[in-house]
């Protein structure tokens, strides 16, 4: 091929691998190559590529389970991310089992990948690779932890319900098993108190569980019907819950958003499509895993220098789930 071209072998297979050298070569000529490649029908060859430099282009994502609704759009951007830099990855989810953790943690280093994304996943000890997190919150010595600004994400919910007129919230916390939970409902405290919105304890269920359907809420919605407490609003700690929950109140013959105002968190790609669409707190799921990515590559390729954490910004979506108080 770099005869078809005329250029170096080494330019070449620079731009086919899209390495750091790559960025030297002039777009046209990038474009020149690639266009032979497909001419060719090349394909690279990684076995060889690894070999030649003692690498696997590989690296490990552990998630707490495959195909739920928050984990499946993070990946998707992690898998776009890679594939566009030519990197491979080894997926493994652990359910929130500690040992199950640890067992995959070393499996996937001992199949030699590079270094680890995680998402929502507790890590209590610094891996022994490179590692980024979603929705990570220790602070650990060699993880770079992607969060979202919870504060602003309660400000921007709680803030629409208050500007709407509600005043009585209900109000579902995140299970004690995400990691998210703790640092979502701490602001959420600090912006209820600076609104001046109590939060009531009998307003208030906790989500137990790992389910990732909308059954995560609807019991605990129930639950909240049950005590006869009156509220016009619910602030789901996610889309799933929230979900559930407004299968639960249509089941008890109540109206969102007339009798009841719901708003969920994360902005699933259901979320728009439920009856009534869903009002949420947009997490840029998708653009989280590209980050965690991105991050992750420059620091194995040595472009980057290590960060502890790296911020999201949020960002209200309203659809019809909300309205005024009756």
């Amino acid at each position: 091929m770099a005869e078809r071209v005329g250029l170096t072998a080494s330019t070449v297979s620079a731009v086919l691998n899209n390495s750091s050298a790559a960025r030297s070569v002039p777009e046209q000529t990038k474009k020149r190559v690639l266009k032979a490649a497909r001419e060719l029908n090349y394909r690279p060859n990684f076995l060889a590529r690894s070999l030649r430099a003692n690498r696997t282009y590989t690296i490990g994502v552990i998630l707490e389970e495959i195909g739920d609704a928050y984990g499946s759009v993070v990946m998707s951007g992690i898998e776009r991310y890679l594939r566009e830099h030519n990197f491979h990855f080894l997926t493994v989810a652990h359910r929130h089992d500690k040992k199950l953790l640890e067992t995959y943690s070393t499996m996937l280093w001992q199949r030699g990948v590079e270094g680890f994304i995680t998402v929502d996943t507790f890590l209590t000890e610094k891996p022994p690779l490179p590692t980024v997190a979603v929705a990570g919150h220790r602070k650990l010595k060699g993880v770079t932890n992607i969060i979202l600004d919870h504060r602003r994400a309660a400000l921007l919910a709680l803030g629409h319900l208050f500007d709407l007129g509600h005043r009585r919230i209900a109000f579902m916390k995140g299970a004690s098993l995400s990691s998210d939970s703790k640092e979502r409902w701490s602001a959420i405290c600090e912006i209820a108190k600076d609104l001046g919105l109590p939060i009531r304890p009998e307003l208030t269920v906790q989500l137990e569980g790992s389910d990732s359907t909308p059954h995560l809420g609807y019991p605990f919605a129930k639950e909240l019907l049950a005590r006869k407490q009156p509220f016009s609003a619910l602030f789901a700690y996610n889309d799933i819950s929230a979900i559930g929950s407004i299968y639960a109140f249509q089941e008890a013959g109540l109206r969102v958003p007339d009798d009841v105002s719901v708003v969920g968190f994360d902005d699933i790609q259901s979320a728009g499509y439920m009856n009534p669409p869903l009002t949420t707190v947009r997490q840029p799921l998708q653009k989280m895993g590209e980050i965690a990515a991105r991050i992750l590559l420059d620091r194995i390729e040595g472009r980057t220098k290590y960060i502890s954490e790296f911020t999201i910004e949020p960002e209200l979506v309203v659809r019809k789930s909300t309205s005024c108080p009756r």
